[in-house]
């Protein structure tokens, strides 16, 4: 599943012509890994291509992944572990940090400048993704250790916080241009149910049979991906395209076929691409990215 926590022990305009969905999608699969590590996770992927993600199991170092295979380190100044969550078509990302207190800290760049994002009168912040009108979605924790959803507007410097109805927990992962929200809350008995908030309609999104829903990006077609859990307890990557007419049209189970079971897809872009991680046959953590095949 997508990290939430720098591990903290919490449990994806250039100018393309959108992708029309099928009702069942098929992937090729690359796997791309952090030069020299076993543990790297790809989160978010925008429509040239440039991948959002972090390496490092025990201390985690954000990057960003030019393909086919150009790494470039991405850590907020003087942060002791980053990820970065987010990159939008204009190369901007989101992300948070632990600094050297050991506090999160959500954050956002433009180019080579990074700004801290904390909700106001909070200690543990989020950003988990970002569109291209300087507007992220996140979360903060608070002093019960409950998640709370909410976006930020970087032009403004306006924050809302979103409320779910039945969350004890819950958290925002995604914003498109449209202001679709993509996330997942916890309810009052501990299940994960995702959910997409459209300005106006709220909608609880569960894998049909799955036992746990997790949704971690839209695209700007509303197009949404994620994890779930079936009933033998194996985590699988979902895309949900809200066009079909059935919830088994609407919704497709998708794997990469070197980690059947452990797949989680955390972001796609309006071409389709998705982006995720798995665990191999050692327990090894990879990244991969899924190309639909015409």
């Amino acid at each position: 599943m997508k990290r939430i926590a720098l591990c903290l022990g919490l449990a994806v305009l250039l100018f393309s012509a959108p992708k029309v969905w099928a009702d069942e999608t098929e992937f090729s699969f690359q796997t791309a890994n952090f030069p020299g590590d076993t543990f790297t996770q790809l989160l978010s992927i925008n429509s040239g291509n440039k991948i959002a993600g972090y390496h490092g199991a025990t201390i985690n170092k954000g990057f960003i992944l030019t393909l086919p295979s150009t790494f470039t380190n991405f850590n907020f100044p003087g942060s002791v572990q980053t990820q970065v969550t987010g990159i939008n078509n204009f190369n901007n990302t989101s992300g948070f940090y632990i600094d050297s207190a050991g506090i999160n800290h959500g954050f956002l760049s433009t180019g080579s400048n990074f700004t801290r994002v904390d909700f106001p009168g909070t200690t543990f912040n989020q950003l988990l993704g970002r569109n291209n009108h300087n507007e992220a979605a996140g979360f903060f924790n608070d002093a019960h250790g409950n998640s709370h959803p909410y976006t930020y507007d970087f032009g403004g410097g306006v924050f809302r916080q979103i409320f779910i109805p039945g969350a004890v927990s819950a958290l925002a992962t995604s914003i498109n241009d449209k202001e679709y929200i993509s996330g997942f809350y916890i309810d009052s008995h501990g299940k994960n149910h995702g959910f997409l908030l459209v300005p106006g309609t709220f909608k609880t999104l569960d894998f049909p049979g799955g036992t746990f829903t997790q949704a971690l990006g839209v695209n700007n077609n509303g197009v949404v991906v994620g994890v779930y859990m079936d009933t033998a307890n194996l985590m699988h990557g979902f895309v949900y395209n809200p066009s079909g007419s059935t919830s088994e049209e609407v919704f497709d189970s998708i794997d990469d076929p070197n980690g059947v079971g452990t797949t989680t897809i955390n972001g796609i872009n309006d071409n389709g691409r998705v982006v995720g991680f798995y665990v191999d046959s050692h327990g090894n953590t990879d990244g991969f990215v899924g190309t639909p095949v015409p």
